[in-house]
Order: C-alpha cells, then sequence, then structure tokens
C-alpha cells in the first residue's frame, strides 16, 4: 500500500459555486514533502496539506475532513466507465493511493503514512455540485451516488510531511463494522442505516452524530 501522488490546488474561480474565492478542487501532483497537519474545525479550519487551498469553508475542510484520499483503482474503474482519462487528482484528491482498501475502510482506521504522519478514516465524500461541474459529466451526482465508491476523508492525529511513494501501514483496525461505504449509504440513498453509524463510537465525527440522533428522534416521533 503506498501513495501515488501527493495532490494540492490553488483557489480558481468557478460558475458552480457561490463560495467567494471559488475552489480549490483543481488537485495537482507535486514533487518533494508536503507537511500535513491538522487544519482545526470545521467553519474556520482548511485543508491539512501544506500549500492545498478549501475554499468553501461552510462544507469542506476542517479537522473531520483535513485530507481526502481516493484510490487509483476506483479512478481507474470511473475511467472505463466514462470513456476518458482521469489523471490523479481529477476528484479533487489530496492522496491519489494505490492497494488501499478505501471504500471498505473503517470508521478510525488508522494510517500510518512516513515516518511520523497517524492519520484516521472519519467520513466519506458527499458529491456537490462544484464536483459535478468540475467534472462535466451530465448526471454526475446520481451516478457518483449510485457507485458508492466515495473515497475517504482523515483527520490528523499526528502531523508529518509525506511525499509520493510514501508506504501506507494501517496500524489500528476498530472493534466495528462501520465502513466508508456504508456510512455514505446510510447519508444518502439508505437513511434507515443511520443508526448503525453509531457503532463507530468515538471515531463518528460529530455532525454524522447529529444526524444519527436527529433520524431517530423523527422515527419516535
Amino acid at each position: 500500500m503506498k501513495l501515488l501522488t501527493v495532490n494540492v490546488g490553488r483557489p480558481e474561480p468557478s460558475e458552480h459555486t457561490d463560495a467567494a474565492g471559488g475552489t480549490g478542487i483543481d488537485k495537482r501532483p507535486v514533487d518533494g514533502p508536503v507537511a500535513v497537519t491538522a487544519p482545526g474545525p470545521k467553519g474556520t479550519g482548511g485543508s491539512g496539506l501544506a500549500g492545498d487551498a478549501v475554499v468553501d469553508l461552510r462544507h469542506h475542510g476542517g479537522d473531520d475532513q483535513a485530507v481526502y484520499a481516493y484510490a487509483r483503482e476506483d479512478l481507474d474503474d470511473w475511467e472505463r466507465e466514462l470513456g476518458r482519462e482521469l489523471a490523479n487528482g481529477s476528484f479533487g484528491e489530496n492522496l491519489t493511493t494505490a492497494g488501499v482498501e478505501l471504500t471498505g475502510a473503517l470508521i478510525g482506521d488508522r494510517w500510518r503514512i512516513g515516518p511520523r504522519l497517524l492519520l484516521e478514516v472519519s467520513c466519506p465524500r458527499i458529491p456537490c455540485r462544484t464536483f459535478q461541474g468540475w467534472l462535466g459529466e451530465h448526471g454526475w451526482l446520481k451516478r457518483f451516488t449510485q457507485a458508492a465508491v466515495p473515497g475517504a476523508y482523515l483527520r490528523v492525529l499526528e502531523p508529518g510531511e509525506i511525499r509520493a511513494g510514501d508506504a501506507v501501514e494501517l496500524v489500528h483496525r476498530p472493534a466495528h463494522e462501520v465502513t466508508i461505504q456504508l456510512m455514505f449509504q446510510a447519508l444518502t440513498l439508505r437513511r434507515e442505516l443511520l443508526p448503525r453509524l453509531l457503532e463507530a463510537g468515538d471515531a463518528l465525527p460529530e455532525e454524522a452524530r447529529r444526524r444519527v440522533l436527529a433520524y431517530e428522534e423523527r422515527q419516535r416521533g
């Protein structure tokens, strides 16, 4: 398991977002080491990667979405599906991985990358209209949601530097069965799965926990 590329983006204007300053979804591979730190709470903290832009802090960035990873194998599947080339970083991911199970990753899985960086799987990526506009595919939000191969956001537990080619080591696996795919489905098309997310315990982001509790309250009412 390894990093193929580490990708960062600069703010660019876009007609597909109402955020002042546009979007940082255009991520490109970089050479050399990149420092990764916890960016701070959502709403004020952006990306965990030095030199990477997260513009719309209302919906993106912050500690639970500090780093976004997508598997090269899944990009290859989308290449065949869409009939077009998808370079590393095409989905706005910070880390393009090889040999890393992302769809089946458990909430709370911990990865050691490089000598110091420790990341924890926190939640799936939920697609937005900026993503659809950037990719330029008709009906993309529906297709991406139905496929349920969303990639994984990670929080930074221990800061460090990473670079392309670094090994990814799974150093902790929690004792539950809440995967990235299950969480994605619960938050999108299969709301009946929401109560299962609580099995992830303290690794479940507080925002997701509130959605589960609100769902359960509605069910009781």
